[in-house]
């Protein structure tokens, strides 16, 4: 009689601290459309995608995530021992360390498909120069994405030096100073300020990259054989917004 006393209780227990759940967590659980995801397509061992393509399949996955669609992008042993032999990521993303902007939610994707570079403010420096080089030259990517995002802090801290002679402790200074020329680009547009500098962080990075850089990225640009686009991720909506696409 005990025991059936003490399993009565545990499942009236369980049951209320099914009820009690947030909301959010059944809404986890009981909406969004599940799409199982293929990886994208490789041949001779790196992307088969054109620039195009690789654009295209990012603006198809942010889309995917705007509609709260659930993809299950392939995770098994049998992934995981091929990527083991070598990858062959479709792009090369830049993007800052903020917690908020992971590149493979926004876009759904997969082990293996996004070479992301990623630190305070998307600024690139030698690391970060390498690394872009490295995927281009030795991976293949034929697409590379430099992406800053709505309420950025370090394009903040950068405006505040500007505005008001701000110091930050250690090497923050220092992270921040390549972000300063944006800043001062951005005075007087119209519109968000902030949002304006992030974006015209964007640019020249974008710009350094199509004009500044070493052949290695230059030559496959000429050719048409790479892209480098900006972009900006909106924090509240989700949307990831293309622009400076030339």
């Amino acid at each position: 009689m005990c025991n059936v006393s003490r399993r009565l209780f545990m499942t009236a227990t369980a049951a209320s601290a099914v009820a009690v759940l947030p909301a959010a967590a059944h809404a986890q659980t009981t909406s969004g459309k599940t799409t199982p995801l293929e990886p994208a397509p490789v041949k001779d061992g790196k992307s088969a995608l054109t620039p195009d393509g690789a654009l295209d399949l990012l603006k198809r996955g942010n889309e995917a995530f705007l509609r709260d669609e659930i993809v299950l992008p392939d995770r098994s042993e049998a992934r995981r021992l091929e990527l083991a032999k070598g990858q062959a990521p479709f792009c090369a993303y830049v993007s800052c360390s903020d917690s908020r902007v992971p590149p493979e939610l926004l876009f759904g994707r997969g082990l293996g498909e996004l070479f992301i570079i990623r630190n305070a403010g998307n600024t690139v420096d030698t690391v970060a120069m390498g690394s872009i080089e490295y995927a281009v030259a030795e991976l293949g990517v034929p697409l590379i994405v430099v992406m800053g995002h709505e309420s950025c802090g370090a394009v903040k801290a950068a405006m505040l030096v500007v505005e008001t002679n701000a110091r930050f402790p250690g090497q923050i200074d220092n992270m921040i100073e390549p972000i300063i020329p944006a800043v001062l680009e951005a005075r007087g547009q119209q519109g968000d300020a902030l949002e304006n500098a992030v974006k015209q962080d964007v640019r020249r990075v974008v710009r350094n990259l199509r004009e500044e850089s070493d052949p290695l990225l230059l030559k496959p640009l000429a050719e048409g054989r790479i892209k480098i686009v900006g972009a900006y991720y909106h924090l509240d909506t989700g949307a990831v917004e293309f622009f400076d696409q030339a």
